[in-house]
């Protein structure tokens, strides 16, 4: 057993981000706690992270940390009682005859021309779309955990790519992105019920959503997959209790 898998979280070390701007919320500040340093944060150690409110983007392990705010709620979809809804009955029939397979992380042209694609036309004017080829590599295929690729493909053309991480309890969705020019898919609703089936099929009990927040609509899709649970005051809670009364806390 490697020693990482025995490093405690109180061997890491956490510290506050300068204010920076909201990237959800208008005309408001944020800031991160951040954890290192990222090379003892292994597999086991990063499940402990996000089952605390962690998330990682590449390298860099993190939670919402404001100074007057509490908005982002860590959220995570309960997969072993999910049941889907008429819509997403839908989107499951609509792209069932994609094609995936699972690979290691790994740099591809294709792939990356695909994010640039979708970045154009679902974030512009986000920061995103612009990434060069080092900042999508840094972000999405730098990482220090167990982390896979999963592609999928309709006739041989790639329509869709995921970045995973595999957690003790479940799984972490790091990244989607996909086709953006075909109006009626529901990729990313269908992506979102692969990974559902996914952690079923290795018996694991969560999918890690992220963050939620109630009073952005990028977010508001994340709610519609139950049960789900939000860490408040520092327990999971069902999402149908939580209430927008400014007292979340990690």
């Amino acid at each position: 057993m490697s020693l990482l898998n025995d490093i405690p979280l109180s061997a890491l070390h956490y510290y506050l981000t300068a204010p920076y701007p909201c990237s959800y919320l208008p005309d408001m500040q944020a800031r991160s706690q951040v954890a290192t340093p990222a090379l003892l944060i292994s597999t086991p150690v990063y499940s402990e992270l996000v089952q605390r409110g962690f998330r990682r983007s590449g390298s860099y392990t993190y939670r919402p940390y404001c100074d007057n705010c509490h908005a982002c709620v860590p959220l995570r979809i309960v997969a072993k009682q999910f049941k889907t809804n008429r819509s997403q009955r839908r989107s499951w029939k609509q792209h069932a005859h994609l094609e995936a397979t699972l690979h290691p992380l790994q740099d591809n042209v294709e792939y990356y021309d695909l994010y640039q694609r979708y970045q154009r036309a679902r974030h512009k004017d986000g920061g995103m779309d612009n990434d060069d080829r080092e900042s999508y590599q840094n972000f999405l295929l730098l990482s220090h955990v167990d982390s896979l690729l999963v592609e999928f493909r309709e006739q041989g053309v790639l329509r869709m790519v995921s970045v995973i991480d595999l957690l003790s309890d479940g799984l972490s969705s790091v990244y989607t992105f996909y086709e953006p020019d075909l109006p009626r898919a529901c990729f990313g609703i269908y992506n979102v019920l692969w990974q559902i089936e996914l952690c079923r099929k290795l018996d694991l009990d969560f999918i890690y959503l992220g963050y939620w927040i109630e009073h952005s609509r990028k977010m508001a899709y994340k709610t519609q997959y139950q049960p789900a649970q939000g860490l408040l005051e520092g327990v999971w809670r069902p999402m149908d209790t939580l209430v927008s009364n400014g007292t979340q806390a990690f």
